[in-house]
């Protein structure tokens, strides 16, 4: 996730030179977040494609881990010591899956959540894309 971070800064900055209204577009949103007693609170965070997730965690009981599967970034929130930031780029929509990544204690598996990034949806109300978007009014079956 290191690497993807990084990158996206080096392509905003080229970005930023060829176009600015791309850019500018582009949503910001900034999430507090406690790690403590085997949970993340908020569990579960809901963004738009094309945002930029700034997410501020801290711990109140112990030391924590955090990582985004599928990533390389690992931090940890230090028990009472401020806050560690990550930033999450919402560039295709689905489910990514986050967890605690440092031993915890006996609840430490359960310790996990989800960023759900949505796709906008059409003028229609449809979410852009065309599967599950079809009305089944029974046209089209044979039940004769």
């Amino acid at each position: 996730m290191q690497r993807r971070v990084n990158l996206v800064v080096a392509v905003g900055g080229l970005v930023l030179l060829v176009g600015l209204g791309s850019v500018a577009a582009q949503e910001r949103q900034v999430v507090e977040m406690v790690a403590e007693r085997f949970t993340f609170t908020p569990s579960r965070i809901e963004v738009a494609v094309g945002t930029t997730v700034e997410i501020h965690i801290r711990s109140e009981d112990t030391d924590h881990g955090f990582h985004i599967m599928g990533g390389d970034t690992v931090i940890i929130p230090k028990r009472r010591r401020g806050e560690a930031v990550v930033v999450f780029e919402a560039d295709e929509p689905g489910e990514y899956r986050f967890e605690c990544s440092k031993l915890c204690g006996a609840g430490h598996n359960f310790m996990m959540g989800e960023i759900i990034v949505t796709a906008p949806e059409g003028p229609d109300g449809s979410d852009g894309d065309s599967v599950g978007d079809v009305n089944d009014d029974g046209a089209g079956d044979d039940d004769s």
